[in-house]
């Protein structure tokens, strides 16, 4: 286990050799708070669309599900006949020029990806841009009338009407405690401050506000060499397999291809990590099983018999009518404002 690997299961775990981190924990609280502080009163620029946005993030390290959800609210803004636009950092990308309007064949190692792997699942603009108020300009100008800014909650200098922060029902927010000390961008407070808290998955942990349940449901298989989808059952591919995640929480995955009966051997990867052909030299070979993050690194040069598990979020009808309502709300104001 790596030294990351182990300070993961100790800020979610609690364990008590973190507590010499105790005093940088509460400096770094400190500084965030003067941070948005200085945002809230005018000391640092914000930009605010003339459409209205929508942030989806989180203050816990490790994945929690943000982007199944960024990719079933420009689905459903769809469906409600908005024309909706995706802008994010680009985290893992250098591209030649911001912002980067990315396409579903744009070179990874320029875009990143998550934003590669959104625009492929929906279709709708996405901007790469660590500058995120000039990536969200640029998607106004692409004709976008809702904006959803993609792991942007800390990103104060863009202005936002909803904020959603998804939070991993087994983790929870661990020790409760700001980096290095634990896994937390911001206080537990800010929960309190957010327009709805997302949990993915079953609650393990309480949380001190409501929450919206979230699953995120295995859909298909799709061979990737081929682009052929499958259904889950039977299974397209023997047994065993290697699995393998580099995602921010890997054992989420694993545990969702158990219970859809694969086994082998299961490899867990760093979050974001650049693939290459060595990535996939397993003994023995078998057939690989991977996330639909991973797969738009390795497009060009992944086995024949490697295979991608597409998920999708699901929400209640409940978040969609208050959602509903609220940007109902919104585009009244901005017309009449207008």
């Amino acid at each position: 286990m790596s030294l990351a690997q182990r300070w993961i299961k100790a800020a979610y775990g609690g364990s008590n050799w973190l507590a010499p981190l105790y005093p940088l924990g509460d400096l770094y609280r400190y500084l965030i708070g003067r941070r948005a502080q200085c945002y809230r009163e005018g000391n640092k620029p914000v930009w605010q669309a003339p459409v209205p946005v929508i942030v989806v993030g989180n203050i816990t390290l490790g994945g929690t599900g943000k982007s199944p959800l960024v990719a079933w609210l420009s689905r459903w803004l769809v469906q409600q006949g908005f024309s909706p636009g995706i802008v994010t950092r680009g985290y893992g990308g250098k591209a030649p020029h911001y912002p980067l309007l990315v396409t579903p064949s744009t070179d990874p190692a320029h875009s990143g990806d998550e934003p590669l792997m959104l625009a492929q699942q929906t279709g709708v603009p996405v901007v790469a841009d660590p500058q995120r108020a000039r990536g969200a300009e640029r998607l106004v100008q692409q004709g976008c009338d809702v904006l959803i800014s993609d792991d942007g909650l800390q990103h104060l200098a863009l202005g936002r009407d909803i904020e959603l922060v998804v939070i991993d029902g087994a983790r929870g927010l661990g020790n409760q405690r700001c980096l290095p000390a634990g896994p937390l961008r911001e206080a537990p407070g800010r929960l309190a401050c957010v327009d709805a808290v997302i949990v993915n998955g079953a609650l393990q942990r309480p949380l001190e506000v409501s929450s919206v349940a979230m699953q995120l449901v295995p859909q298909r298989w799709r061979q990737l060499p081929t682009g052929q989808h499958y259904p889950l059952q039977p299974l397209p591919f023997a047994l065993p397999v290697h699995g393998l995640a580099g995602i921010g929480n890997p054992q989420r995955f694993f545990n969702t291809l158990r219970e859809l009966g694969v086994e082998g051997e299961m490899h867990p990867l760093a979050d974001h990590q650049p693939f290459d052909e060595h990535v996939f030299q397993f003994t023995p070979p078998r057939p690989i099983i991977m996330t639909a993050k991973d797969a738009v690194k390795c497009q060009a040069f992944a086995p024949s018999d490697s295979w991608v598990l597409e998920v999708e979020a699901q929400l209640p009808q409940a978040f969609e009518d208050w959602l509903a309502n609220r940007l109902s709300v919104l585009t009244q104001r901005g017309c009449t404002d207008g």
